[in-house]
């Protein structure tokens, strides 16, 4: 027979009453799934704040629900493990819609990554560990913040060059622009919307970029498909302080 527990244990408290160490645990899941995708969602990526918060409190109840109970007579056992491991499986399912495949290139594999470690956390939580968790977490943050502009600094910037952006469209695109730029760089400066007709929603948007040339005509193609797109210019500067008139190579690009 299933009997439910009247504690549970939490790592430096010990046995605690059974609510309080679930108020704990969905308290501590809740923050720490709302860092991991606040940092997600600041860089325009599908998998925000909501669906970081809702894996890692699942996570967390899953594993919590499969402590609580306990097996009583028959010399029957209860493997707690189990549910822990349904986890692990259905995850990948959800980290494999997180992956999109676009002009041969594989996008998305650090978002389906973020999915399956902030499921970690959730259970290391459940588990009773929210400390551990926290640590975890901040090293998850560390390793999505930190290891890109550190990577760039060791990446030889020889032949990257400053280029401005400028888009015309027939809608409201910004979020997009952010999308398909930040898959490619982090290094975007001084981004600006104008509404030009508000009857026709004509907007225009620029922005700097530092990048290779290579990279830079890649995201000029991303940004070309964008169905709202009417034409994107871009042209290579010295600085960006230098004005249009300074500008060493032109491109320009109509749907």
């Amino acid at each position: 027979m299933m009997v439910a527990t009247e504690t549970v244990f939490i790592e430096h408290l010990g046995q605690v009453d059974a609510y309080l160490g679930m108020g704990i645990k969905i308290v501590t899941g809740l923050i720490l799934g709302s860092l991991v995708g606040y940092d997600r969602e600041q860089k325009m990526k599908n998998a925000g704040i909501k669906t970081n918060v809702l894996i890692c409190l699942g996570a967390t109840l899953y594993t919590a629900i499969s402590m609580l109970g306990h097996s009583q007579g028959g010399g029957i056992s209860y493997d707690a493990s189990r549910i822990p491991a349904q986890i692990v499986s259905g995850i990948g399912f959800l980290g494999a819609g997180a992956i999109m495949q676009d002009r041969g290139n594989i996008i998305g594999l650090t978002t389906a990554a973020t999915i399956w470690v902030v499921a970690a956390i959730g259970m290391t939580i459940g588990y009773g560990f929210p400390i551990i968790a926290t640590i975890f977490t901040l090293t998850i943050l560390s390793v999505l913040r930190l290891l890109g502009p550190i990577y760039q600094g060791f990446e030889s910037t020889k032949n990257h060059r400053y280029y401005h952006i400028e888009i015309l469209s027939t809608g409201d695109i910004k979020n997009f622009v952010k999308e398909i730029v930040f898959n490619i760089t982090d290094r975007i400066d001084e981004l600006h919307e104008e509404i030009l007709d508000k009857e026709k929603n004509t907007r225009h948007i620029d922005f700097y970029v530092f990048l290779h040339p290579k990279k830079m005509r890649i995201m000029g193609d991303e940004l070309r498909d964008i169905v709202q797109v009417e034409k994107i210019h871009y042209h290579q500067i010295e600085s960006k302080s230098i004005n249009r008139a300074a500008a060493t190579n032109t491109t320009t690009s109509d749907d």
